[in-house]
């Protein structure tokens, strides 16, 4: 090989090495799939999504009303899934006085560390049924109480 061919293959092999480098290069967090907002009867399975990517994959937490929600993973008794894809998912809605309720803002958080990324505001609200009398015209009424949707029989 001449000077000017090793030079040559030098050159390549470098933008060789470089173009194969930056295809690899770690990314931060984004938000892919945000969660939307739901209403569930209480008892009832519910889901939450969220979708990250990046490079290294990000870890998901997610926060209610600011505070960060235990799942399984931290409580095997809890009736909170994360699933691998990143969304939360309750085995049922729970909406009681003995246990924290499931109603409120939730937001959803990507990290890996190159940073992090916030979806959007999900509401989750709590429907309950309660047979409303008839009023004197014949039609069903409907009212709102506090962190609750009531529904019309």
């Amino acid at each position: 090989i001449n000077p000017k061919e090793a030079h040559f293959l030098t050159f390549y092999s470098l933008v060789s090495f470089l173009g194969s480098r930056l295809r690899q290069e770690d990314s931060p967090p984004r938000i892919v799939e945000h969660p939307s907002d739901l209403i569930v009867s209480k008892g009832e399975p519910a889901t939450l999504n969220c979708k990250a990517e990046g490079r290294p994959t990000p870890t998901v937490e997610w926060y209610k009303d600011g505070e960060r929600v235990e799942t399984d993973r931290e409580n095997p008794r809890s009736h909170r899934m994360l699933l691998p894809s990143g969304s939360l998912f309750f085995l049922r809605i729970v909406h009681g006085r003995r246990s924290k309720p499931d109603d409120g803002n939730y937001v959803c958080i990507a990290r890996n560390y190159l940073g992090e990324a916030v979806s959007r505001n999900a509401s989750l609200e709590v429907a309950c049924k309660f047979d409303i009398p008839s009023s004197s015209s014949g039609r069903n009424g409907s009212f709102r109480c506090p962190s609750c949707i009531v529904e019309e029989w």
